[in-house]
This record gives structure tokens, sequence and C-alpha cells, in this order.
């Protein structure tokens, strides 16, 4: 189990609620299904703000080491938007069956400057030498997702998460 897994499964704090039914406490069942979504490289859509207008635009999601990453370029709007104010939104879809589902997470993103966590992520993204010739490029940025809410969305059920 991965540490993002096990650490959404462990907390005794984490709240759900259920927009029809669920209203417990501490549904590990919910938590699960929802991680179970998530994939190692992933395309979702990335919201930011750019003063009050929100920005969206697709990414790849990473799922490593129990946590979220997003490699992008230095220059991009993201980037800038994000200086001004970590708080982002992702989302994507996903079938369960033949049926449309989804996941929205909401979070802070971390501009990441620790050259051995962004070589790890280099080496890790087979897409990484498309982008940028060496970790030192000077275009490379390292984004760290950090969730605090993440909504799962079914047909039968919606589930609130709070971390």
């Amino acid at each position: 189990m991965s540490a993002l897994k096990k650490d959404f499964c462990d907390r005794p704090n984490i709240r759900l609620k259920h927009a029809k039914v669920l209203t417990m406490v501490g549904d590990t069942e919910g938590i699960e299904e929802a991680w179970n979504q998530f994939e190692d490289f992933q395309h979702v859509f990335l919201a930011t703000l750019d003063g009050d207008q929100p920005r969206v635009r697709p990414v790849t999601l990473i799922n490593f080491d129990g946590r979220f990453w997003i490699t992008t370029d230095t220059w991009s709007g993201k980037v800038k938007q994000i200086q001004k104010n970590p708080k982002v939104e992702l989302s994507f879809v996903f079938k369960k069956g033949n049926r449309d589902c989804c996941i929205r997470v909401a979070g802070l993103a971390k501009i990441v400057k620790d050259k051995e966590t962004k070589t790890k992520l280099a080496r890790h993204c087979d897409f990484f030498s498309k982008h940028w010739e060496k970790v030192d490029d000077p275009n490379y940025t390292l984004l760290e997702i950090r969730p605090y809410e993440v909504t799962h969305v079914t047909p039968d059920k919606t589930t609130h998460i709070r971390l």
C-alpha cells in the first residue's frame, strides 16, 4: 500500500459526507475506492487562479512515492499563478463499468526546489527527456500537489473526504 493511500486510510480525523446517504466518519472503503482510481501517470485537468479568473489545463499527474507531482515549464502560466496563490484543484473522469464517474482533488501546490527530489522524479518519468535536457534546466519546474479534500462522484453516490 502506498504511503499516501495508507495515510488516507489510517487518519482517524477523516470526515466523510455523502450528498445522499453517507455521513459516516472514517469510511475506509470509500477512501479505498477513491484512491484506487489514481494511476501512476494520469491525464487530469489542473485548475489554478489568475487573479479572480480560474485557468484550467490538461497535465500529467504523477502518482509516485505516495505523493502527487506535476512536471512543467518554469515560464508557464500555472507556475506564475501558483507562486501568487498555491490553491489548486485537479479532476479527471473515469469509467466504472459503462458509467461515467469523476474524482476532484483540492490541494496546495508547492514548487519543489530540492535537486535530489527533482532528479528522482525526472528519472521516474520516461517523458522527461522530451521536454528538458537535464534536471538543472532552468525551465524545469516540479510541483508537488498536497491534497486536503477529495470528492469521488459515481452515479450512485458522492463521497467527500477531508484530509
